[in-house]
This record gives C-alpha cells, structure tokens and sequence, in this order.
C-alpha cells in the first residue's frame, strides 16, 4: 500500500512531511480530490481522524494524524536518516527546535492571524500578548541563526524543514518586511531555505505580506438567525460602515511617502554611473586596456566612493548552492539603491568553506545611509573604504571588477555583478 496523504496541496503543514519525504526518498500520494469541508467530514475520514483535521497519512498500518508526527514517520523510514542528524545529541537538539518551532513559532502565529480573519475571538490585549511572544521566540532563533546555517549541524534537519513550513505560514500571512526586518538572521535562514531545491518544489515563490491583514468585521447575529430577512432591515449596512474602520490599520501599515534621495542633491559628479555601466556591459575584448582604463579615468573620489565587503560568517559557506542563494538574496535587496550603486560579489574557492568578499561604488563619500537602514545583509559584511592612493588596493579593485582568476590565490567558485 502506497503512503497516501490527505491534505490541502498548497498548505504548510501538508508540506512538512513531502518535503521530509524529498529527502529521505520516499514516495507520498496526496489524496485524489480532497475537498475540505466535505473530504474532511465522512465517516471513512472521521475513522481515521476523529476531529476531522488535516494532514492525515494512510500507512501500511493504518492512520496517522498531526503534521509533525507524519514527518517524522516519514523520516524514519529511511534508517539512519541525516534529517535525524549523525548522533543521540543531535536527535535530541532536533527535537528541541521541532518543539519550539510549534510551541513557540507556529502557536504565536496562529493567535495573531486567525483573531485577524475572525476565524477566533479577535482581543487588542490577546493579539499584543501574541506579538510580544512571537517577537521573543523569533529573537532567540535570530541569536541562534547567527553564527548558524542551520538550526543543527552543517546541513538540512527534519528541524529546519518544520521550522522552515511555520515560518511560511507567518511570512505569507502576516508577518511583513517591516516586521521581519527586526531579525535579518532568521530571514536570511528563510529566504534560503524555501529557495532551495527540495523546498522550492512544492513552494514555488514565496511572496512575503505586503501589509497585516485588517481585523474582519464580526458578522451581525441577525444573518445567522432563521426566518425570511427584512428588505428593509438596516443593521446589516450600519455594519459595513463600521468596517470602515479597520482600513486604519491598513493606512498604518502603508509605507510613508519618501523625501527625496539626499544623494539626488549632491553636487553634480563627472562621472556619469550610466556610462560606466554601459561600458563595463559592452565591453568583450580587451577589458584590461578598455573598461578597466576606462573606469580610473571615470573614477569621481569627490562624488563617488569605493568599498571592500567581506562576510563576517564565511565557515557557515560550506554547501556550494546555499552560499551563491546568500549572494543572489543579498543583491536582490540591494536593488533599491540600484540608481546609486554598482557592485561585484566574488564567492571563492574550489571546496568549502567558500569565502564571499565583493566590491561596491556608492554614491557619495560614505555608504548612503538609506541602503545601510534598509538592507539588512550590510550588518552580515565588514565593510572597508578603499584607499584610491594605495596602488595595491586599487589594483585589487581592477582584479575584482574583471572577476581575476585566481583570484588571491584562489579559484572563483562564481562572480556576480550589480549594475
């Protein structure tokens, strides 16, 4: 008998143990036209899951409910399975970030978001109480993702997959830029995990909430009473209009209008940042004698300035795909200061850990401030301003812009451009 799994296919806890399933090889079947509300509620479900609730896993044995249970039957069907780690400690560390990831991740989530959609009682004091224990669990993991790829070990657990499935629920929800910003160590944890391979499967791109969903208006007693309604009853509309109200959170949560860009109104520059990019995209031949020249004469140390970057974390970069999915991420943010800014991330060396060093020209004599308060990757990086006087330095820059190989010694495992 095939492993079959009833569940919404497009839903997270469902999503736990296929993806555990990915990696340990082993075939699930999600159930053929699962409808909930009606699949849920027969008597053959109810036999199975005496609540009705979803995800359940028909097994050679009979029926197993909860999502964290089914992943873990799942990944114990491989014998000695790496999503369980290598030793009874790291099972046992497993386990502990398992049980936080519900008790304290997916649980806070649920009481904001639900008391939202009014799918439970919505209560100021009850929502702030959520929040404020969510925002304490998600900074321990941010502590803890720190100085860690992942939550155990040196590669994926059945830990980071749960993890990973309740994280979603709250990014997609609820949990917006604005909110998240406050732990740039858990989103990068995020961003890396849903976009590898395995996970990226089943959950395609991941669009993080634009805004927090406004607080549902609590339907009237009357539509749920019996009897013919009165045309000419009124309390239904008086009740619309009081749902007006909950657009205020949603102005609250619309971004400012911006001032204008301090850096639109520095002095005029003779470099012209349009120009040099055109120049170092149509250049194929002989870039040495004609981008590079063509940069230094370019070079504004009045209106422009060069940096070094250097991630503070380079012994995390030890699986190849992870590393360069950090560098895509990271320039992906950087596009807001795109207008402002060019950039070469080099990611080094023929086996790990790999080194991620890069080169930025910023606008400006210093690091425009909207970029360091908006993109938090620059915190992930020491920065260096580079001294144009030292020939060494400025040779180094040439180097990184033409991606030299080798590159200080070094093979380059791959080299990114921002332009």
């Amino acid at each position: 008998m095939a492993l079959i799994l009833h569940a919404i296919s497009t839903h997270y806890r469902g999503f736990k143990s296929r993806i555990a399933a990915e990696y340990s090889g082993v075939k699930i079947e999600l159930a053929k036209s699962f409808e909930m509300g009606v699949s849920n509620q027969t008597p053959e479900f109810l036999k199975m899951n005496p609540i009705g609730k979803v995800p359940v896993l028909e097994t050679p044995d009979g029926p197993i409910f909860e999502s964290n249970a089914i992943a873990r039957y799942v990944t114990k069907l491989q014998p000695e399975n790496p999503l369980y780690g290598t030793s009874l400690y790291d099972y046992g560390r497993i386990e502990q970030w398992i049980d936080f990831a519900t008790t304290e991740i997916e649980v806070n989530i649920e009481r904001w978001y639900l008391s939202r959609i009014r799918f439970t009682q919505y209560l100021p004091l009850a929502e702030e109480a959520a929040i404020s224990s969510l925002k304490r669990a998600l900074g321990a993991l941010n502590t803890h993702l720190a100085s860690n790829t992942y939550l155990v070990g040196h590669g994926v657990s059945l830990a980071d997959i749960i993890m990973t499935c309740n994280l979603s629920y709250g990014f997609i929800q609820i949990m917006t830029k604005s909110f998240t910003s406050e732990f740039p160590h858990v989103e990068r944890y995020f961003w890396t995990m849903v976009n590898q391979p395995k996970f990226h499967k089943l959950f395609g791109d991941v669009k993080q909430a634009d805004s927090i969903p406004p607080v549902a208006s609590k339907k009237p007693v009357q539509a749920k009473e019996p009897g013919k309604p009165n045309p000419k009853d009124e309390p239904k509309k008086e009740a619309k209009k009081e749902e007006v109200k909950p657009k205020e959170v949603e102005e609250e949560e619309a971004p400012k209008p911006k001032a204008k860009n301090p850096l639109d109104l520095l002095p005029p520059s003779k470099m012209i940042l349009d120009e040099w990019k055109r120049l170092y995209s149509n250049t194929k031949t002989n870039f040495r004698e004609v981008a590079i020249k063509g940069f230094w004469d370019m070079y504004d140390p009045e209106g422009y300035s060069l940096w070094f970057c250097n991630y503070k974390y380079n012994d995390e970069n030890t699986v190849s795909f992870v590393t360069l999915n950090k560098v895509s991420g990271f320039l992906q943010r950087m596009d807001l200061a795109r207008k402002y800014a060019f950039g070469k991330m080099l990611v080094i060396g023929s086996e790990p850990p790999f080194k991620v060093k890069g080169l930025w020209l910023f606008r400006g004599k210093e690091i425009p401030q909207f970029v360091l308060d908006e993109c938090y990757d620059m915190e992930l990086f020491e920065w260096t301003k580079v001294d144009v006087n030292d020939e060494a330095q400025k040779e180094r820059v040439s180097q990184m812009i033409e991606d030299a190989e080798p590159f200080e010694g070094e093979a380059l495992l791959d080299a990114k451009c921002f332009k």
